[in-house]
């Protein structure tokens, strides 16, 4: 008698879901954010295109996608990374849902089929986005009991035994049929060529051949080509014992096998199939199963995975099984590092500094398990090498944790279509220093910056703000919003006498403000604060507009381009008025201060008082007050 696995509680029923795993909890409390994202479940928008229209970028599509599958299944070369492709499937089935007429048969492009016919069809899987399309298939199958793997990155096989003795090894083809791989098999460790006594007169197993590895952790190590290793062993003439060695076995199907999944564990477990027992466990919902797919993810296993598989532990007899994904089965992948989108607009906007960056939106996709609408394609020269434009297929791959990057055009939409961009040689670190409708983008941008951190530091004053007094027409000029009184905020949409005072005590900070801080906010070139110190005390505010770049270079962190920036900078006609007003408004402050300061001095002498006959006396410079005021 066989030792009864720890995967089956003491009745031999299926086990509470996740019992007795104390690092799932853990999993679903710490970890599982980065793996979720509500709200995805549902397809996207058809494209807002006719058929006809559309007919070229799926025909493309289409094309790509056949050519992927005939290297990847017939020459065993993958070309393309899991995410890519399996977002290029979805986006063609997709369209093929929005434009039937565009769809067309299915051609057999995987491995070649051969002519061993299998016992038992190999089903294939249906693949599943995210955690929602996950939680609404596990609610699909009501009490039926479901089980994960691990989803093996290998290549798949179809085992059959005839009294105990290995009868055949069958690749997968087509689902229906495929090739020889009996020689093989037998120069292949993992494959037992005979199973126990005990065994049925006809087993037939399904599952994975692949790549042996040590501690392998697919977050650190990816698919590290394992399935392109098997796929080239097994498309060769013969294998060596020791190729064979490096090939590993893991058993997913029994289709004619005990009704029960628990029973067919404990069996396979007793032929030497431990390894499955020990990866396929009890789940009841999507969070059970997304614990699972992030531990295999993050923690080490003895091959190379892709996601996790979930099945009714009582499916159907293996001689309903067809050559298609089954309703009682399916894969959720691992969070892709790569996807492809398609751009659906561009949208450039004009910086602070007149720099031009170039936005696509895409089509919605999934990278990193995170829902992805917009990439940036850089600056506009950068956008002109790269000419991506609306229509195209772009591969995007995640850097970092979470930002999406361009990494290639794979399929360029015919015919290209026209982009209105705008022209860099209109816009620099001196234009749209004023309102008008082509510079709203640098405008506004000039406007956080004076009022952000770095400038002038306004609390509260942000986007919006500026966005509201621009489009009422307020601030035109970079600093109109000095000259706003109470009466004009308070007439603005949803502005009361609270927020405009606030707003007005918010400006008037700017009169306590350094004079570097405010030629900062202007937008002053960036250069060492003691070099713009220095050149202060040594011309005055009013004299750095009188240096020459030779004048600039003198001063430490300051080279060639950025002189001359600097001298652009104080001798343009805006900057120097308002440099001229900055001056005029310090200089009456400073005279404010002094006489607030004479007066302080005053009221000090008036406590050195004479006194005669009882009577006080102010000093002599104040006698024209009457007595004892």
């Amino acid at each position: 008698m066989s030792r009864r696995p720890s995967w089956i509680d003491g009745s031999g029923m299926r086990p509470a879901p996740l019992r007795t795993a104390a690092w799932l909890r853990a999993c679903l409390l710490v970890g599982l954010s980065t793996l979720a994202m509500p709200g995805w479940a549902s397809a996207p928008p058809c494209p807002q295109m006719t058929p006809e229209a559309m007919q070229n970028d799926y025909q493309a599509l289409d094309a790509r996608i056949a050519r992927w599958d005939r290297a990847y299944y017939r020459q065993g070369q993958r070309l393309v990374d899991d995410g890519t492709y399996d977002s290029a499937k979805r986006r063609l089935a997709h369209w093929a849902e929005c434009f039937p007429s565009l769809a067309k048969p299915s051609v057999n492009t995987h491995e070649p089929t051969g002519a061993k016919h299998h016992p038992v069809a190999q089903t294939g899987i249906a693949k599943l986005p995210d955690r929602d399309a996950v939680a609404g298939w596990v609610e699909r199958q009501g009490d039926h009991p479901l089980w994960v793997q691990p989803k093996v990155d290998g290549v798949a096989v179809t085992l059959v035994y005839r009294y105990g003795r290995l009868a055949a090894a069958i690749s997968r083809g087509d689902g229906v049929s495929g090739q020889d791989w009996y020689t093989k098999a037998l120069h292949i460790a993992a494959i037992p060529s005979h199973l126990p006594a005990d065994a049925p007169p006809l087993v037939i197993l399904q599952g994975e051949l692949y790549a042996r590895r040590t501690a392998h952790r697919q977050s650190r190590d990816g698919t590290d080509g394992a399935r392109a290793r098997i796929a080239g062993l097994m498309a060769r003439d013969t294998l060596t014992d020791r190729e064979g060695s490096t090939i590993g076995l893991f058993v997913w199907a029994w289709p004619n096998g005990p009704d029960s999944m628990p029973e067919r564990l404990e069996t396979l477990t007793g032929w030497g199939f431990g390894d499955v027992a020990e990866m396929t466990h009890g789940v009841a919902t999507a969070e059970d199963i997304a614990a699972w797919r992030q531990r295999w993810y993050r923690h080490a296993l003895p091959f190379a995975t892709d996601g996790v598989v979930v099945k009714r532990g009582d499916r159907p007899p293996g001689s309903d099984w067809q050559a298609s994904p089954p309703d009682w089965a399916m894969a959720w992948k691992y969070p892709a590092r790569k996807a492809l989108a398609r751009v659906d607009a561009l949208e450039f906007s004009v910086g602070r500094t007149g720099r031009i960056a170039v936005v696509a939106e895409l089509e919605p996709v999934l990278l990193g398990d995170k829902r992805v609408t917009r990439v940036s394609l850089g600056s506009l020269a950068h956008w002109r090498r790269t000419d991506v434009r609306p229509g195209d297929q772009v591969r995007l791959r995640l850097a970092g944790l979470t930002i999406p990057q361009l990494q290639e055009v794979v399929v360029r939409t015919r015919p290209r279509p026209q982009v209105d961009a705008p022209e860099a040689d209109q816009y620099d670190r001196l234009s749209c220093l004023r309102f008008t409708p082509a510079c709203r983008d640098q405008f506004l941008a000039r406007l956080e910056w004076l009022g952000g951190d770095e400038g002038l530091d306004f609390p509260g004053i942000g986007p919006a703000t500026w966005n509201q007094l621009v489009d009422a027409g307020l601030v035109k000029g970079l600093l109109d919003w000095r000259t706003l009184d109470t009466a004009a905020l308070e007439a603005l949409p949803g502005v009361g006498k609270k927020t405009a005072r606030a707003w007005q005590r918010h400006f008037a900070l700017a009169d306590t403000r350094s004079t570097v801080r405010w030629l900062r906010a202007l937008g002053v070139p960036a250069v060492p604060r003691q070099a713009l110190t220095d050149a202060l005390e040594r011309y005055g505010l009013a004299g750095l507009g009188t240096l020459a770049p030779s004048d600039w270079r003198d001063y430490s962190g300051i080279g060639e381009t950025r002189a001359m920036q600097l001298t652009r900078f104080f001798r343009d006609t805006d900057i120097r008025r308002w440099l001229a007003s900055l001056k005029s408004t310090r200089t009456l402050q400073k005279r404010h201060r002094a006489n607030a300061r004479d007066e302080q001095k005053g009221d000090v002498r008036r406590v050195d008082v004479k006194q005669a006959n009882g009577t006080t006396w102010l000093p002599e410079q104040d006698s024209n007050l009457r007595p004892n005021d």
